[in-house]
């Protein structure tokens, strides 16, 4: 029972999820961005540099894309031990910790102060580590459940975005104002917990039931967790927490987050206590009949069965919308956590309280990754609506909350940093999905990975262009530091203006594809549905 419970589908569900439960360091800048400012004497526009660089180690994931390619090809025929998602993950703890020590050495003086290109290649390193985690936890996942692709995404993504929230608690509970040694422990916490569950992660090309009802009890224990985490990080600002009942909600977290392996072997008792029948998930059988209703450039796209490689993808128009609008939105979203701290400092924000818009920013992040890959799916689902509507909506609103932020007034941080979580954390459930529906699964990888490349171009063009330029022009007077509303409310407006910007190429994306959801895809979830 054991070797079948641990070969399943849903053990290597939890073994993603807890992987990406540590990968979300991205997310955790601003607690040790202070300390890499003072010790390496750097100014704000080399730290925004810095930070770009971040930026895009994170997002440039070609390389796990094409070695995720390599790894889980002909894996019918080919060794598990010698092929598989485990490759990719492995590389990617490498480079964690790598990167990570790296960065702490220089930071705690245990080698000379590198040059800055120097230091943009450690926080490249460390962050390109992500890109292969959640290449392998997301394919894998979309690969392991094709009809719930939104759902699942969400669910993984929503648990990357949880992460920078539990990092921080880990940070607080054991190294409360020691950012020097949260580096190490960047280096450390995730390398060794990839490193122990990467060999459950495994792809099982099988649908098994009623799918859906598990993956809803792995979505009500995200909200749980989600739920639970915003009511410490809120006490903590509210109460002075002792290291008791510090130590006691933290062990409660950890009981949380292991609560999905409960989840897991109920999944596998029910599927083969009722002598469930497992079939092949032919995700991408297609009436023929419905290209006929498609314009031409999705003709286009569907020549090759709707699993076209990267560079037919990049030939369609769909994909360089997709590039344009995640520019906007995941560009200015990036610019605007990496930020946080200085915005704060500047509003008259104390260190606490930047500390845990840091926190709560993780939980806006976690509720648009995963309510978006949830809603979205429900409503396709039920209504047949076109899932780029939901970028478009989410792209509006992120504009909204720059303007809040811009504003500058009390409170106004708090809030628009809720509107550009959710709407940030909503890009990143909605461009891999769209882009699995329009281009197909099997180069996912490659695909999704290029169009994540926007991400830092953006974030350079905004943080390092926009932001960071523009707070430096102010604070020339006043040495390094700028206090007041001044410092952030242009470069704010500009990103609002980008934002809806790319709420339009969404839009462009909608008309675009309609037909193709309505003839296609939808089609495609009612086979399935009669299928069971």
């Amino acid at each position: 029972m054991e070797e079948s419970v641990l070969n399943s589908k849903w053990v290597s569900t939890v073994a993603s999820l807890w992987i990406q439960t540590t990968s979300g360091s991205l997310y955790t800048f601003s607690i040790y961005s202070q300390a890499l400012k003072t010790t390496q004497h750097y100014d704000q526009s080399t730290l925004d540099t810095i930070a770009v660089f971040k930026d895009i180690g994170v997002n440039c994931g070609l390389l796990s894309g094409l070695l995720y390619s390599y790894a889980t090809c002909d894996t019918a025929t080919t060794s598990f031990y010698r092929r598989g998602p485990w490759l990719v993950l492995l590389v990617g703890a490498g480079q964690c910790f790598l990167g990570y020590f790296l960065m702490w050495a220089a930071v705690s003086g245990l080698i000379p102060r590198p040059h800055v290109p120097v230091m943009c290649l450690f926080m490249l390193l460390a962050a390109h580590a992500q890109s292969f985690f959640n290449t392998a936890n997301v394919v894998t996942g979309v690969r392991n459940f094709p009809r719930y692709s939104g759902t699942i995404v969400g669910i993984m993504k929503g648990f990357l975005g949880l992460s920078g929230a539990i990092l921080v608690q880990v940070y607080q509970t054991i190294l409360y104002n020691k950012p020097t040694s949260f580096l190490l422990m960047l280096a450390l916490l995730p390398t060794i917990n990839c490193l122990l569950l990467m060999w459950f992660v495994r792809i099982h090309e099988t649908n098994e039931g009623n799918e859906n009802k598990h993956l809803n009890s792995f979505s009500l224990i995200a909200l749980l967790l989600a739920a639970y985490l915003m009511v410490i990080i809120i006490l903590g600002d509210v109460l002075t927490l002792g290291s008791i009942l510090r130590a006691f909600t933290f062990a409660v977290l950890i009981l949380l987050i292991g609560s999905p392996i409960c989840i897991a072997i109920r999944a596998w008792k029910m599927e083969f206590d009722s002598n469930g029948t497992q079939y092949p998930a032919e995700y991408h059988d297609m009436p023929s009949s419905s290209n006929q209703e498609m314009d031409a450039d999705h003709k286009r796209t569907l020549q090759s069965g709707e699993n076209l490689n990267l560079f037919q993808a990049m030939r369609a128009v769909d994909f360089w919308i997709l590039f344009l609008a995640m520019a906007c939105g995941l560009g200015s979203g990036l610019a605007t956590v990496n930020n946080i701290s200085q915005i704060g400092g500047s509003l008259g924000y104390r260190n606490f309280e930047t500390s845990s818009l840091v926190s709560l920013w993780s939980i806006w992040n976690f509720l648009g990754r995963f309510g978006a890959g949830y809603v979205s799916d429900y409503i396709l689902h039920v209504r047949g609506w076109a899932r780029p509507l939901f970028m478009v909506i989410t792209l509006a609103a992120m504009s909204v909350g720059h303007i809040v932020i811009a504003s500058g007034l009390p409170g106004a941080l708090y809030i628009g940093s809720v509107l550009v979580g959710v709407c940030y954390g909503s890009q990143w459930s909605l461009m891999p999905t769209i882009a699995s529906e329009i281009f197909g699964v099997a180069h996912l990888g490659t695909i999704f990975n290029t169009i994540t490349i926007a991400s830092p171009v953006g974030s350079y063009i905004f943080s390092v262009r926009v932001i960071g330029y523009i707070y430096d022009k102010e604070a020339s007077a006043d040495g390094n530091t700028c206090v007041g509303r001044h410092c952030f409310m242009l470069s704010f407006l500009i990103m609002a203006f980008a934002t809806l910007v790319g709420s339009l190429a969404a839009l462009g994306l909608f008309f675009r594809t309609r037909n193709f959801y309505n003839h296609v895809i939808v089609r495609r979830l009612m086979m399935h549905s009669l299928r069971e």
